[in-house]
């Protein structure tokens, strides 16, 4: 199986909601993420239901017309909309021929193909070897003999045995390298807290539009493209704000709705980087007809990870191809941009420069103009509106706003008026 070939797909949706948008929007969500993985939709088969089929997911009489739309376009894997359990895989493969795989499998896939660090590509691995696990016998083939394609990408490459002891190994051994990666980054974090850099994480649903913003902000080229999942790995580089003072950017994966347990746990260390975080540009896609999920899905993982209490503003995105429904919300600070448009990101700069204020504490300070490294401390280390030398006196008149915990605090304290 070559990358550049593309697999046919039959994607298949059980409905036990009411909300029809929903649902419609959670089957072309699976739509993009088939495209996004190579592959390409030949055919969607839902059902509404109260409940899912216990041992296959849909009813019987779907399954029948499921094993017609295979006779008919012969696809390579049918995708399913939700998690399926060991059986369901198991009795669904009985009826059909096509490979069966599921939404999180699918998810797990596109990151193994957009992993790009050390780190990632093992996290990936070991949310797969998790979600494999108790899926063994539920494959209905040995791990060994998968070939190529969606949902065998990352440790089926590798030919693991499909003995279990094997892969609980593999699991323990990643685990130990991550945590050496943890402490490294540890390291690292505890270096910038010590310097006390000011932190700015960019979070938001997939395909937002984060990393094309990333990059305009910053001086930096995460990959951008209109995809879901385009950025996987974190990404954290500079960016100076009007008055010239210098904040930390980190670009961060894109959430999703029923994001699978197995990479919530497992890229948790990922978005750590966003609990360290001084304030939030929570980025909304105003372009989806969705976007209104979208945004509460965030706030949803946001809350389970504990990072809902830092400030935030919302930044409604791509506002050059608006939704004709959309409406921002009243609660909250918010602006409309594009982040293609200068002029926004020009705005958008001066508003993040207001909530790093906010932030922090004034000062106003007489330096002595032999104080030249005081000086110079205040314009690299904060936010200096006014800056007047005094020649009779040959003082400086300083002004401006800095970081409470700072090293350069003391120096100000000194120096206050």
């Amino acid at each position: 199986m070559t990358e550049n070939v593309r697999e046919t797909v039959i994607l298949v949706g059980c409905q036990i909601e009411e909300d029809d948008t929903r649902f419609h929007y959670s089957m072309e969500e699976l739509e993009s993420l088939t495209t996004t993985a190579n592959a390409d939709v030949v055919a969607t088969l839902t059902q509404k239901r109260e409940r899912i089929h216990s041992s296959t997911y849909i009813g019987k009489g779907k399954v029948e017309e499921l094993v017609l739309l295979e006779e008919q376009f012969e696809p390579d894997l049918i995708i399913f909309n939700d998690e399926l359990s060991p059986s369901q895989i198991r009795n669904l493969s009985e009826n059909v021929n096509a490979r069966v795989i599921d939404r999180t499998q699918l998810i797990l896939d596109i990151f193994a193909q957009r992993a790009r660090s050390k780190e990632g590509k093992l996290q990936v691995e070991l949310a797969q070897l998790q979600y494999l696990l108790p899926r063994l016998s539920g494959q209905g083939i040995s791990l060994s003999r998968l070939g190529g394609g969606i949902g065998t990408r990352g440790p089926g490459e590798t030919k693991l045995e499909s003995d279990r002891r094997h892969i609980r190994r593999r699991i323990d051994d990643i685990k130990k390298s991550l945590q050496t990666i943890v402490e490294h980054r540890e390291r690292y974090r505890e270096r910038r807290k010590r310097n006390k850099a000011f932190q700015i994480a960019l979070v938001g649903y997939t395909n937002a539009g984060k990393s094309t913003l990333f990059n305009r902000l910053s001086i930096a080229d995460s990959y951008e493209e209109n995809q879901l999942f385009a950025t996987l790995d974190p990404m954290t580089r500079k960016m100076i704000l009007p008055s010239g003072y210098s904040t930390l950017i980190t670009d961060t994966v894109g959430f999703i709705q029923d994001l699978p347990t197995t990479l919530v746990a497992a890229f948790r260390s990922t978005l750590e980087e966003v609990s360290e975080a001084d304030l939030l540009l929570h980025v909304v896609d105003s372009s989806s007809p969705d976007y209104n999920n979208h945004e509460e899905t965030v706030q949803k993982l946001l809350k389970d990870l504990k990072m809902d209490h830092i400030p935030q503003l919302t930044v409604y995105n791509k506002m050059d191809v608006v939704h004709h429904e959309f409406v921002p919300d009243s609660g909250g600070t918010n602006m409309m941009i594009s982040a293609l448009r200068e002029q926004d990101r020009e705005a958008l700069f001066v508003k993040v420069e207001e909530l790093v204020k906010e932030q922090m504490n004034r000062y106003h300070v007489i330096l002595p103009a032999t104080e030249g490294k005081v000086l110079s401390q205040l314009k690299a280390d904060t936010i200096l509106t006014k800056l007047d030398f005094n020649e009779e006196e040959q003082t400086y008149e300083g002004k401006g706003y800095y970081l409470e915990d700072h090293p350069v605090a003391g120096s100000i304290k000194n120096f206050t008026r």
